[in-house]
């Protein structure tokens, strides 16, 4: 029996180049835009971080960066907060104290809720 051969067969050239897809151009990141917030545009620097908030008596566990007398006004900002209260309660170790050393942890009486992470500035 003879061999059966599989030929291929020659395309005809039409002349012209086959289509080629031009890639798409990658798209440009938006521009960063500053978000200026009352902080920034002050240039002022935090007096201090939220480090827990206990919600059912509705009092926030402040870490001071400076030395901070009770009644002085402050400012509360972070994602969801933005007010301004004069504590009139601070603790140290659950004893009341007229000023809160700086680097302590002190308890401070808040009428609105505060999250932990939120930036406490001097209100002025």
């Amino acid at each position: 029996m003879p061999k059966i051969s599989k030929r291929r067969t020659a395309k005809k050239k039409t002349g012209k180049a086959p289509a080629r897809h031009k890639p798409k151009p990658k798209p440009r990141p938006a521009p960063k835009t500053k978000i200026k917030t009352k902080a920034k545009a002050r240039k002022e620097k935090p007096a201090g971080r939220v480090v827990h908030f206990y919600n059912h008596i509705g009092v926030a566990i402040i870490r001071f960066n400076r030395s901070i007398r009770a009644g002085t006004e402050l400012s509360f900002r972070g994602a969801t907060t933005d007010f301004s209260e004069a504590p009139k309660s601070m603790q140290v170790n659950h004893k009341p104290v007229a000023a809160a050393p700086k680097g302590k942890q002190v308890g401070v009486k808040v009428k609105k809720r505060v999250r932990e992470g939120d930036l406490v500035y001097l209100a002025g």
